[in-house]
């Protein structure tokens, strides 16, 4: 009969503990993102209504800086036409229906 060998401890802390980041630098990241996020849901909220009838369940690529959006029935296609446009820039993508989700659940 084999010997079971003994279970290894789990080991504690991060794999690269100087990468940690503070909790300030944690709490900076995430209000920028919800300020970017909220640029961008403005635009969609703006242009929404107008796209729904004739575009639903596209989607719709915002770059929040210039205010352009680009639409597109698949979801690469739009954010790769982002891309293209602005290359260096930050956009968010949605879809044009009802809530904006793009996804399930």
């Amino acid at each position: 009969m084999a010997e079971s060998t003994a279970k290894q401890p789990a080991r504690q802390g991060r794999i690269f503990p100087e990468r940690t980041l503070s909790p300030e630098e944690l709490a900076r990241r995430k209000a920028e993102n919800e300020a970017f996020y909220q640029r961008c849901r403005a635009i969609f909220e703006r242009v929404r209504p107008e796209l729904i009838k004739e575009h639903y369940g596209w989607y719709i690529a915002i770059e929040p800086n210039s205010g352009d959006y680009f639409i597109d029935p698949e979801n690469i296609q739009a954010h790769k036409k982002a891309l293209e446009n602005y290359p260096n820039a930050d956009h968010c993508v949605f879809c044009i229906n009802e809530t904006g989700s793009t996804g399930r659940i």
